[in-house]
Protein backbone atom coordinates (compact mmCIF):
# COMPACT_ATOMS: atom_id res chain seq x y z
CA UNK A 1 0.00 0.00 0.00
CA UNK A 2 1.49 3.28 -1.10
CA UNK A 3 1.14 6.24 1.30
CA UNK A 4 1.99 9.69 0.57
CA UNK A 5 2.25 12.27 3.45
CA UNK A 6 2.48 15.72 3.08
CA UNK A 7 3.72 18.53 5.10
CA UNK A 8 5.03 22.06 5.05
CA UNK A 9 1.28 24.53 4.58
CA UNK A 10 0.06 27.32 6.47
CA UNK A 11 -0.33 30.65 6.90
CA UNK A 12 1.82 33.23 4.96
CA UNK A 13 2.23 36.60 4.04
CA UNK A 14 2.25 37.54 0.40
CA UNK A 15 6.05 37.60 -0.74
CA UNK A 16 6.43 35.03 1.69
CA UNK A 17 8.19 31.35 1.20
CA UNK A 18 6.65 27.63 2.31
CA UNK A 19 8.47 24.50 1.56
CA UNK A 20 5.95 21.59 0.84
CA UNK A 21 7.17 17.68 1.91
CA UNK A 22 6.09 14.68 0.14
CA UNK A 23 7.22 11.91 1.97
CA UNK A 24 6.43 8.17 0.46
CA UNK A 25 6.32 4.83 2.12
CA UNK A 26 8.56 3.12 0.00
CA UNK A 27 11.37 3.88 -2.37
CA UNK A 28 10.19 6.90 -5.14
CA UNK A 29 12.11 5.09 -7.66
CA UNK A 30 9.08 2.79 -7.86
CA UNK A 31 7.15 5.67 -9.69
CA UNK A 32 7.28 6.96 -13.01
CA UNK A 33 6.78 10.23 -11.72
CA UNK A 34 5.33 12.77 -9.25
CA UNK A 35 3.77 16.59 -8.59
CA UNK A 36 1.87 18.14 -6.43
CA UNK A 37 -1.41 19.38 -7.47
CA UNK A 38 -3.41 22.10 -6.04
CA UNK A 39 -7.14 22.95 -5.21
CA UNK A 40 -8.79 26.09 -4.36
CA UNK A 41 -12.47 26.32 -3.14
CA UNK A 42 -15.34 25.61 -5.83
CA UNK A 43 -12.31 24.68 -8.34
CA UNK A 44 -10.91 22.07 -9.99
CA UNK A 45 -7.72 20.03 -8.72
CA UNK A 46 -4.57 21.67 -11.45
CA UNK A 47 -0.89 20.27 -11.93
CA UNK A 48 1.41 22.77 -9.97
CA UNK A 49 4.75 20.84 -10.62
CA UNK A 50 6.10 17.21 -11.33
CA UNK A 51 9.06 16.21 -11.74
CA UNK A 52 9.83 12.57 -13.52
CA UNK A 53 12.08 9.45 -12.73
CA UNK A 54 14.23 11.00 -14.67
CA UNK A 55 14.68 14.40 -13.15
CA UNK A 56 12.61 15.90 -16.24
CA UNK A 57 10.63 18.69 -14.51
CA UNK A 58 7.24 20.52 -15.49
CA UNK A 59 5.40 23.72 -13.99
CA UNK A 60 2.42 25.20 -14.38
CA UNK A 61 2.70 28.61 -16.19
CA UNK A 62 1.27 30.31 -13.01
CA UNK A 63 4.48 28.74 -10.75
CA UNK A 64 7.17 29.51 -13.49
CA UNK A 65 10.15 30.77 -12.18
CA UNK A 66 8.66 30.89 -8.59
CA UNK A 67 8.15 27.51 -7.66
CA UNK A 68 10.87 24.42 -7.71
CA UNK A 69 9.80 20.68 -7.19
CA UNK A 70 12.96 18.39 -6.16
CA UNK A 71 13.42 14.93 -4.93
CA UNK A 72 16.04 12.96 -2.54
CA UNK A 73 15.71 9.31 -3.47
CA UNK A 74 17.72 8.71 0.12
CA UNK A 75 14.78 10.05 1.56
CA UNK A 76 12.05 9.08 -1.08
CA UNK A 77 10.75 12.23 -0.33
CA UNK A 78 9.56 15.22 -2.88
CA UNK A 79 9.57 18.85 -2.46
CA UNK A 80 8.15 21.75 -3.29
CA UNK A 81 10.21 25.48 -2.60
CA UNK A 82 7.23 28.12 -2.81
CA UNK A 83 8.93 31.58 -3.12
CA UNK A 84 6.88 34.89 -4.17
CA UNK A 85 3.70 33.48 -3.11
CA UNK A 86 1.01 35.07 -4.02
CA UNK A 87 -2.94 35.54 -2.10
CA UNK A 88 -4.01 33.70 -5.84
CA UNK A 89 -1.57 30.44 -4.84
CA UNK A 90 -4.21 29.65 -1.69
CA UNK A 91 -5.57 26.35 -1.84
CA UNK A 92 -5.08 23.15 -0.83
CA UNK A 93 -1.54 21.19 -2.35
CA UNK A 94 -1.89 17.24 -3.14
CA UNK A 95 0.93 14.71 -3.78
CA UNK A 96 0.62 12.88 -6.59
CA UNK A 97 2.88 9.74 -7.46
CA UNK A 98 2.39 7.84 -10.97
CA UNK A 99 3.11 4.03 -11.24
CA UNK A 100 1.89 2.33 -14.63
CA UNK A 101 -1.58 3.72 -15.05
CA UNK A 102 -2.44 3.93 -11.11
CA UNK A 103 -2.61 7.51 -9.45
CA UNK A 104 -1.56 7.94 -5.62
CA UNK A 105 -2.36 10.89 -3.60
CA UNK A 106 -2.10 12.34 -0.56
CA UNK A 107 -3.85 13.98 2.17
CA UNK A 108 -3.13 17.41 1.11
CA UNK A 109 -1.69 20.63 3.06
CA UNK A 110 -3.82 23.70 3.41
CA UNK A 111 -1.88 27.08 1.92
CA UNK A 112 -2.98 30.13 2.80
CA UNK A 113 -1.27 33.41 1.37
CA UNK A 114 -2.59 36.45 3.01
CA UNK A 115 -2.72 40.04 1.12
Amino acid sequence: QVQLVESGGGLVQAGGSLRLSCAASGSIFSFNAMGWYRQAPGKQRDLVAAITLGGSTNYADSVKGRFTISRDNRRNTVYLQMNSLKPEDTAVYYCNAKRSSHDYWGQGTQVTVSS
